[in-house]
């Protein structure tokens, strides 16, 4: 959830609870809306995705989408709106509906909590999905069928969570997640936030929790290469707008520690959104938000070229087939076909 959210909220907060719509019925029947623009810097984008290809807007009317999961076992994509404490679905045969309300925070009073929702989502244990939720500032999986929720982590060192933003799943079973303070009132200066830092951690299956990076200022989004080598954390800061990668040992620890790529010069106006979430193809290529939208990077952080969606971006994921790259850009839920395929 990056900073620069906020002109977003400023723009969309007057929009009512019934203002989420889908903008679309069947693939097969209806032509989407089409949005923004791909910026091609290396002919080698071509190999992953067309020259022809568009960004479809799918839905709209939120506040800030986050998160999108794609759940195989139905064909349908989740996602959160943090702000408003939602997660809303979507399907090509019946748009976009509520899912989850409320999604984080369930409590009778919400003051001192700026975006109370969840946000980042991922598929979990079969019929399940694994959430890093702002508004109980936890690890949590929810039951698909029944919606019943699990809180597996809350707390490092006796101290509460700020809340937790984006996760990733390892195939031991451990779960990475990054801390920074975006959920509450104030952030860094919320009188709530009990963490002396915004951490990236790992909450390994026995319940135990380690703290792996101390020093990021904003760690945002978090992915794993196809290997699970190397471990990816987007920093939202728009004084240091990077993307980081580390060294992930066998025994889940972090070592060499390393800017990938650096966005801080194109922060402002003329590009909205800062570093956030991430998608890895196949071939290991990022597909990173940041300023100006999607950036596509190769594994050593050159860069290929980039979506604009037109606004602010949070987040995307593959879904489908695996060769479609669903994509969170502020108010909207967008898509586009690619030529490659998410690793995971």
């Amino acid at each position: 959830m990056s900073l620069s959210r906020r002109l977003v909220i400023a723009g969309a907060a007057a929009l009512s609870a019934t203002a989420c719509r889908s903008v679309a019925m069947p693939e097969a029947d209806t032509a989407y809306p089409t949005v923004g623009r791909i910026v091609r810097d290396d002919p080698a984008l071509d190999r992953l995705i067309a020259p022809d290809a568009t960004i479809e807007k799918l839905a709209e009317g939120y506040t800030w989408s986050e998160g999108p999961v794609w759940i195989a076992d139905g064909g349908y994509l989740l996602f959160s709106d943090v702000p408003r404490n939602r997660i809303h679905r979507w399907s090509p045969a019946d748009g976009a509906s509520v899912f989850m309300d409320p999604s984080g925070f369930d409590g009778a009073d919400a003051s001192g909590y700026r975006e109370p929702g969840s946000n980042g989502l991922i598929e979990g244990p079969a019929g399940s999905i694994l959430m890093a939720d702002h508004g109980n500032r936890a690890i949590a999986r929810v039951a698909l069928a029944s919606k019943t929720k699990t809180l597996l982590a809350t707390h490092y060192n006796g101290k509460r969570f700020n809340s937790p933003n984006d996760l990733v799943q390892a195939s031991t079973g451990a779960i990475f997640f990054t801390d920074p303070p975006y959920g509450l009132e104030g952030m860094n200066a919320s009188p709530l936030k009990e963490q002396p830092h915004n951490g990236v951690y790992r909450l390994d299956p026995d319940g135990a929790v380690t703290l792996l990076e101390d020093g990021l200022t904003f760690p945002n989004g978090i992915a794993l290469s196809s290997d699970e080598r190397t471990l990816y954390v987007p920093v939202s800061d728009p004084e240091r707008a990077v993307v980081m990668a580390y060294d992930l040992s066998a025994a889940g620890t972090l070592s060499n520690g390393r800017v990938l790529r650096d966005f801080t010069a194109m922060v402002g106006d003329a590009h909205p959104g800062l570093p956030d979430g991430l998608a890895i193809d196949a071939s290991g290529h990022l597909f990173v938000t940041g300023p100006g939208g999607v950036h596509v990077l190769t594994p050593d952080g050159r860069s290929l070229g980039r979506i604009e969606t037109g606004s602010a971006t949070a987040n995307c994921k593959f879904g489908g087939d695996g060769r479609t790259l669903y994509i969170t850009a502020g108010s909207s839920l967008v898509r586009v076909r690619t030529l490659t395929r998410g690793s995971r």
